[in-house]
């Protein structure tokens, strides 16, 4: 089993991302709500699946799943300052906020978007300049600096889809920053070989979602995740050191537990390797790789 250390520290997201991101062995993992972290390491300052803005409660404003916040965001997307790379997973609003991204690239203009080839019309409207974005696919790998990359994976939620040219409308991402390689498969649910995939490449730190599904939801156009057992156990087979749960307290019809996911976790007595996050706090990884 692979060995990480990991402390926890207090965090304010705006003001981390005012300044360069350092060039040390350590990476830093901050939960944005929902899908969302700011991950920062390799001198690099990234975030995954921002949701930042209230797009989606004016969208579906009236609507029996009226999208409405459970918590404020962490961080406004003017304070995102030195960001190099935006990584979304898919189109979902809540995953690729088109309030949030464009002002994001407009504050960080040396930031950079990384998603979905077969979201290439979507991507590109949210872009002044469509040459600050990297379309990706399942299997592609996209160096981000000299000790820092990028391995996209295929998702399903719920099913793998693609389009007509064979490209995933869901990815997943194995970003190495140095020696820490962490995954974030946006939103999933078990598929064949996905366990083999992951165990192959030694992962340290898994980013996973733990809202299930059901027919309710998907009836409404509302497909789902892992259910938390179902995340454990991709995590523990694809022996995996550390995850931290994410894709609850955001919408009231989509969430599941705090308290219901950290008694299961420590019945299966997995309470020092499986986190559930809190908006203010990082947690800071060093990899004891040899």
């Amino acid at each position: 089993m692979t060995t990480i250390a990991c402390r926890q520290i207090a965090v304010d997201v705006g003001a981390h991302l005012r300044e360069p991101c350092a060039v040390d062995a350590s990476v830093r993992i901050s939960w944005l709500g929902q899908a969302g972290f700011c991950v920062s390491g390799a001198g690099l300052h990234l975030l995954i699946d921002p949701y930042l803005s209230d797009h989606l409660a004016r969208k579906y404003h009236g609507h029996a799943f009226d999208h409405v916040r459970m918590m404020p965001a962490p961080l406004r997307p003017e304070q995102a300052g030195v960001v190099d790379y935006v990584l979304c997973t898919h189109r979902h609003g809540d995953h690729m906020d088109p309030e949030a991204l464009p002002v994001i690239l407009e504050t960080s203009t040396g930031c950079r978007l990384v998603g979905p080839a077969a979201e290439r019309d979507c991507i590109c409207a949210l872009m002044d300049n469509p040459q600050r974005t990297i379309l990706v696919n399942d299997g592609d790998v996209i160096p981000l600096g000299p000790s820092a990359q990028v391995e996209v994976l295929a998702s399903a939620h719920e099913r793998l889809l693609t389009n007509e040219q064979g490209e995933h409308h869901f990815l997943g991402y194995i970003v190495q920053l140095g020696s820490l390689r962490i995954y974030h498969c946006g939103d999933c649910i078990p598929y064949p070989g996905l366990v083999e995939r992951l165990r192959a490449r030694r992962i340290h730190v898994a980013l996973l979602p733990v809202n299930g599904r059901d027919a309710g939801r998907s009836s409404r156009g509302v497909p789902g995740n892992f259910t938390l057992d179902e995340a454990v156990d991709l995590f523990v087979r694809a022996e995996i050191a550390v995850m931290i749960c994410h894709h609850f307290g955001m919408f009231r019809f989509n969430t599941v537990s705090t308290t219901r996911i950290q008694e299961r976790i420590q019945l299966l007595d997995l309470g020092d390797r499986v986190l559930v996050p809190r908006v203010g706090t990082a947690y800071q990884f060093v990899c004891k790789d040899p």
